[in-house]
């Protein structure tokens, strides 16, 4: 029951997440190049220099994004039921039992 609802609510929270870190993308490019459009791989108007650059930075934008929506997902499905879900969920629980 546990896995299932944290699936359901990693979905939710990840789509909602993959939006944020879109529009993150989109201002930080505003910021970076001055341009309202990041480009496009297949720009042929564009170097490599740019396309690997914005490239880069939208990989972290959404690597950093995806990483703290799956923290919130799991800590969350743990307030919830007690439970940490995913790897070493037990030894999350375990340890904290050994604490009391």
């Amino acid at each position: 029951m546990t896995k299932l609802m944290h699936r359901a609510v990693s979905m939710l929270v990840g789509m909602v997440g993959g939006l944020l870190a879109g529009a993150i993308f989109k201002r930080a490019w505003q910021l970076a190049a001055g341009e309202d459009e990041a480009p496009k791989a297949t720009d042929a108007s564009r170097g490599w220099h740019e396309i690997l650059i914005a490239a880069a930075l939208q990989g972290a934008i959404f690597a950093t994004v995806r990483a703290a929506v799956d923290r919130l997902a799991a800590a969350g499905t743990h307030s919830l039921t007690g439970t940490w879900p995913g790897e070493g969920g037990a030894g999350k629980d375990r340890k904290k039992a050994e604490k009391a």
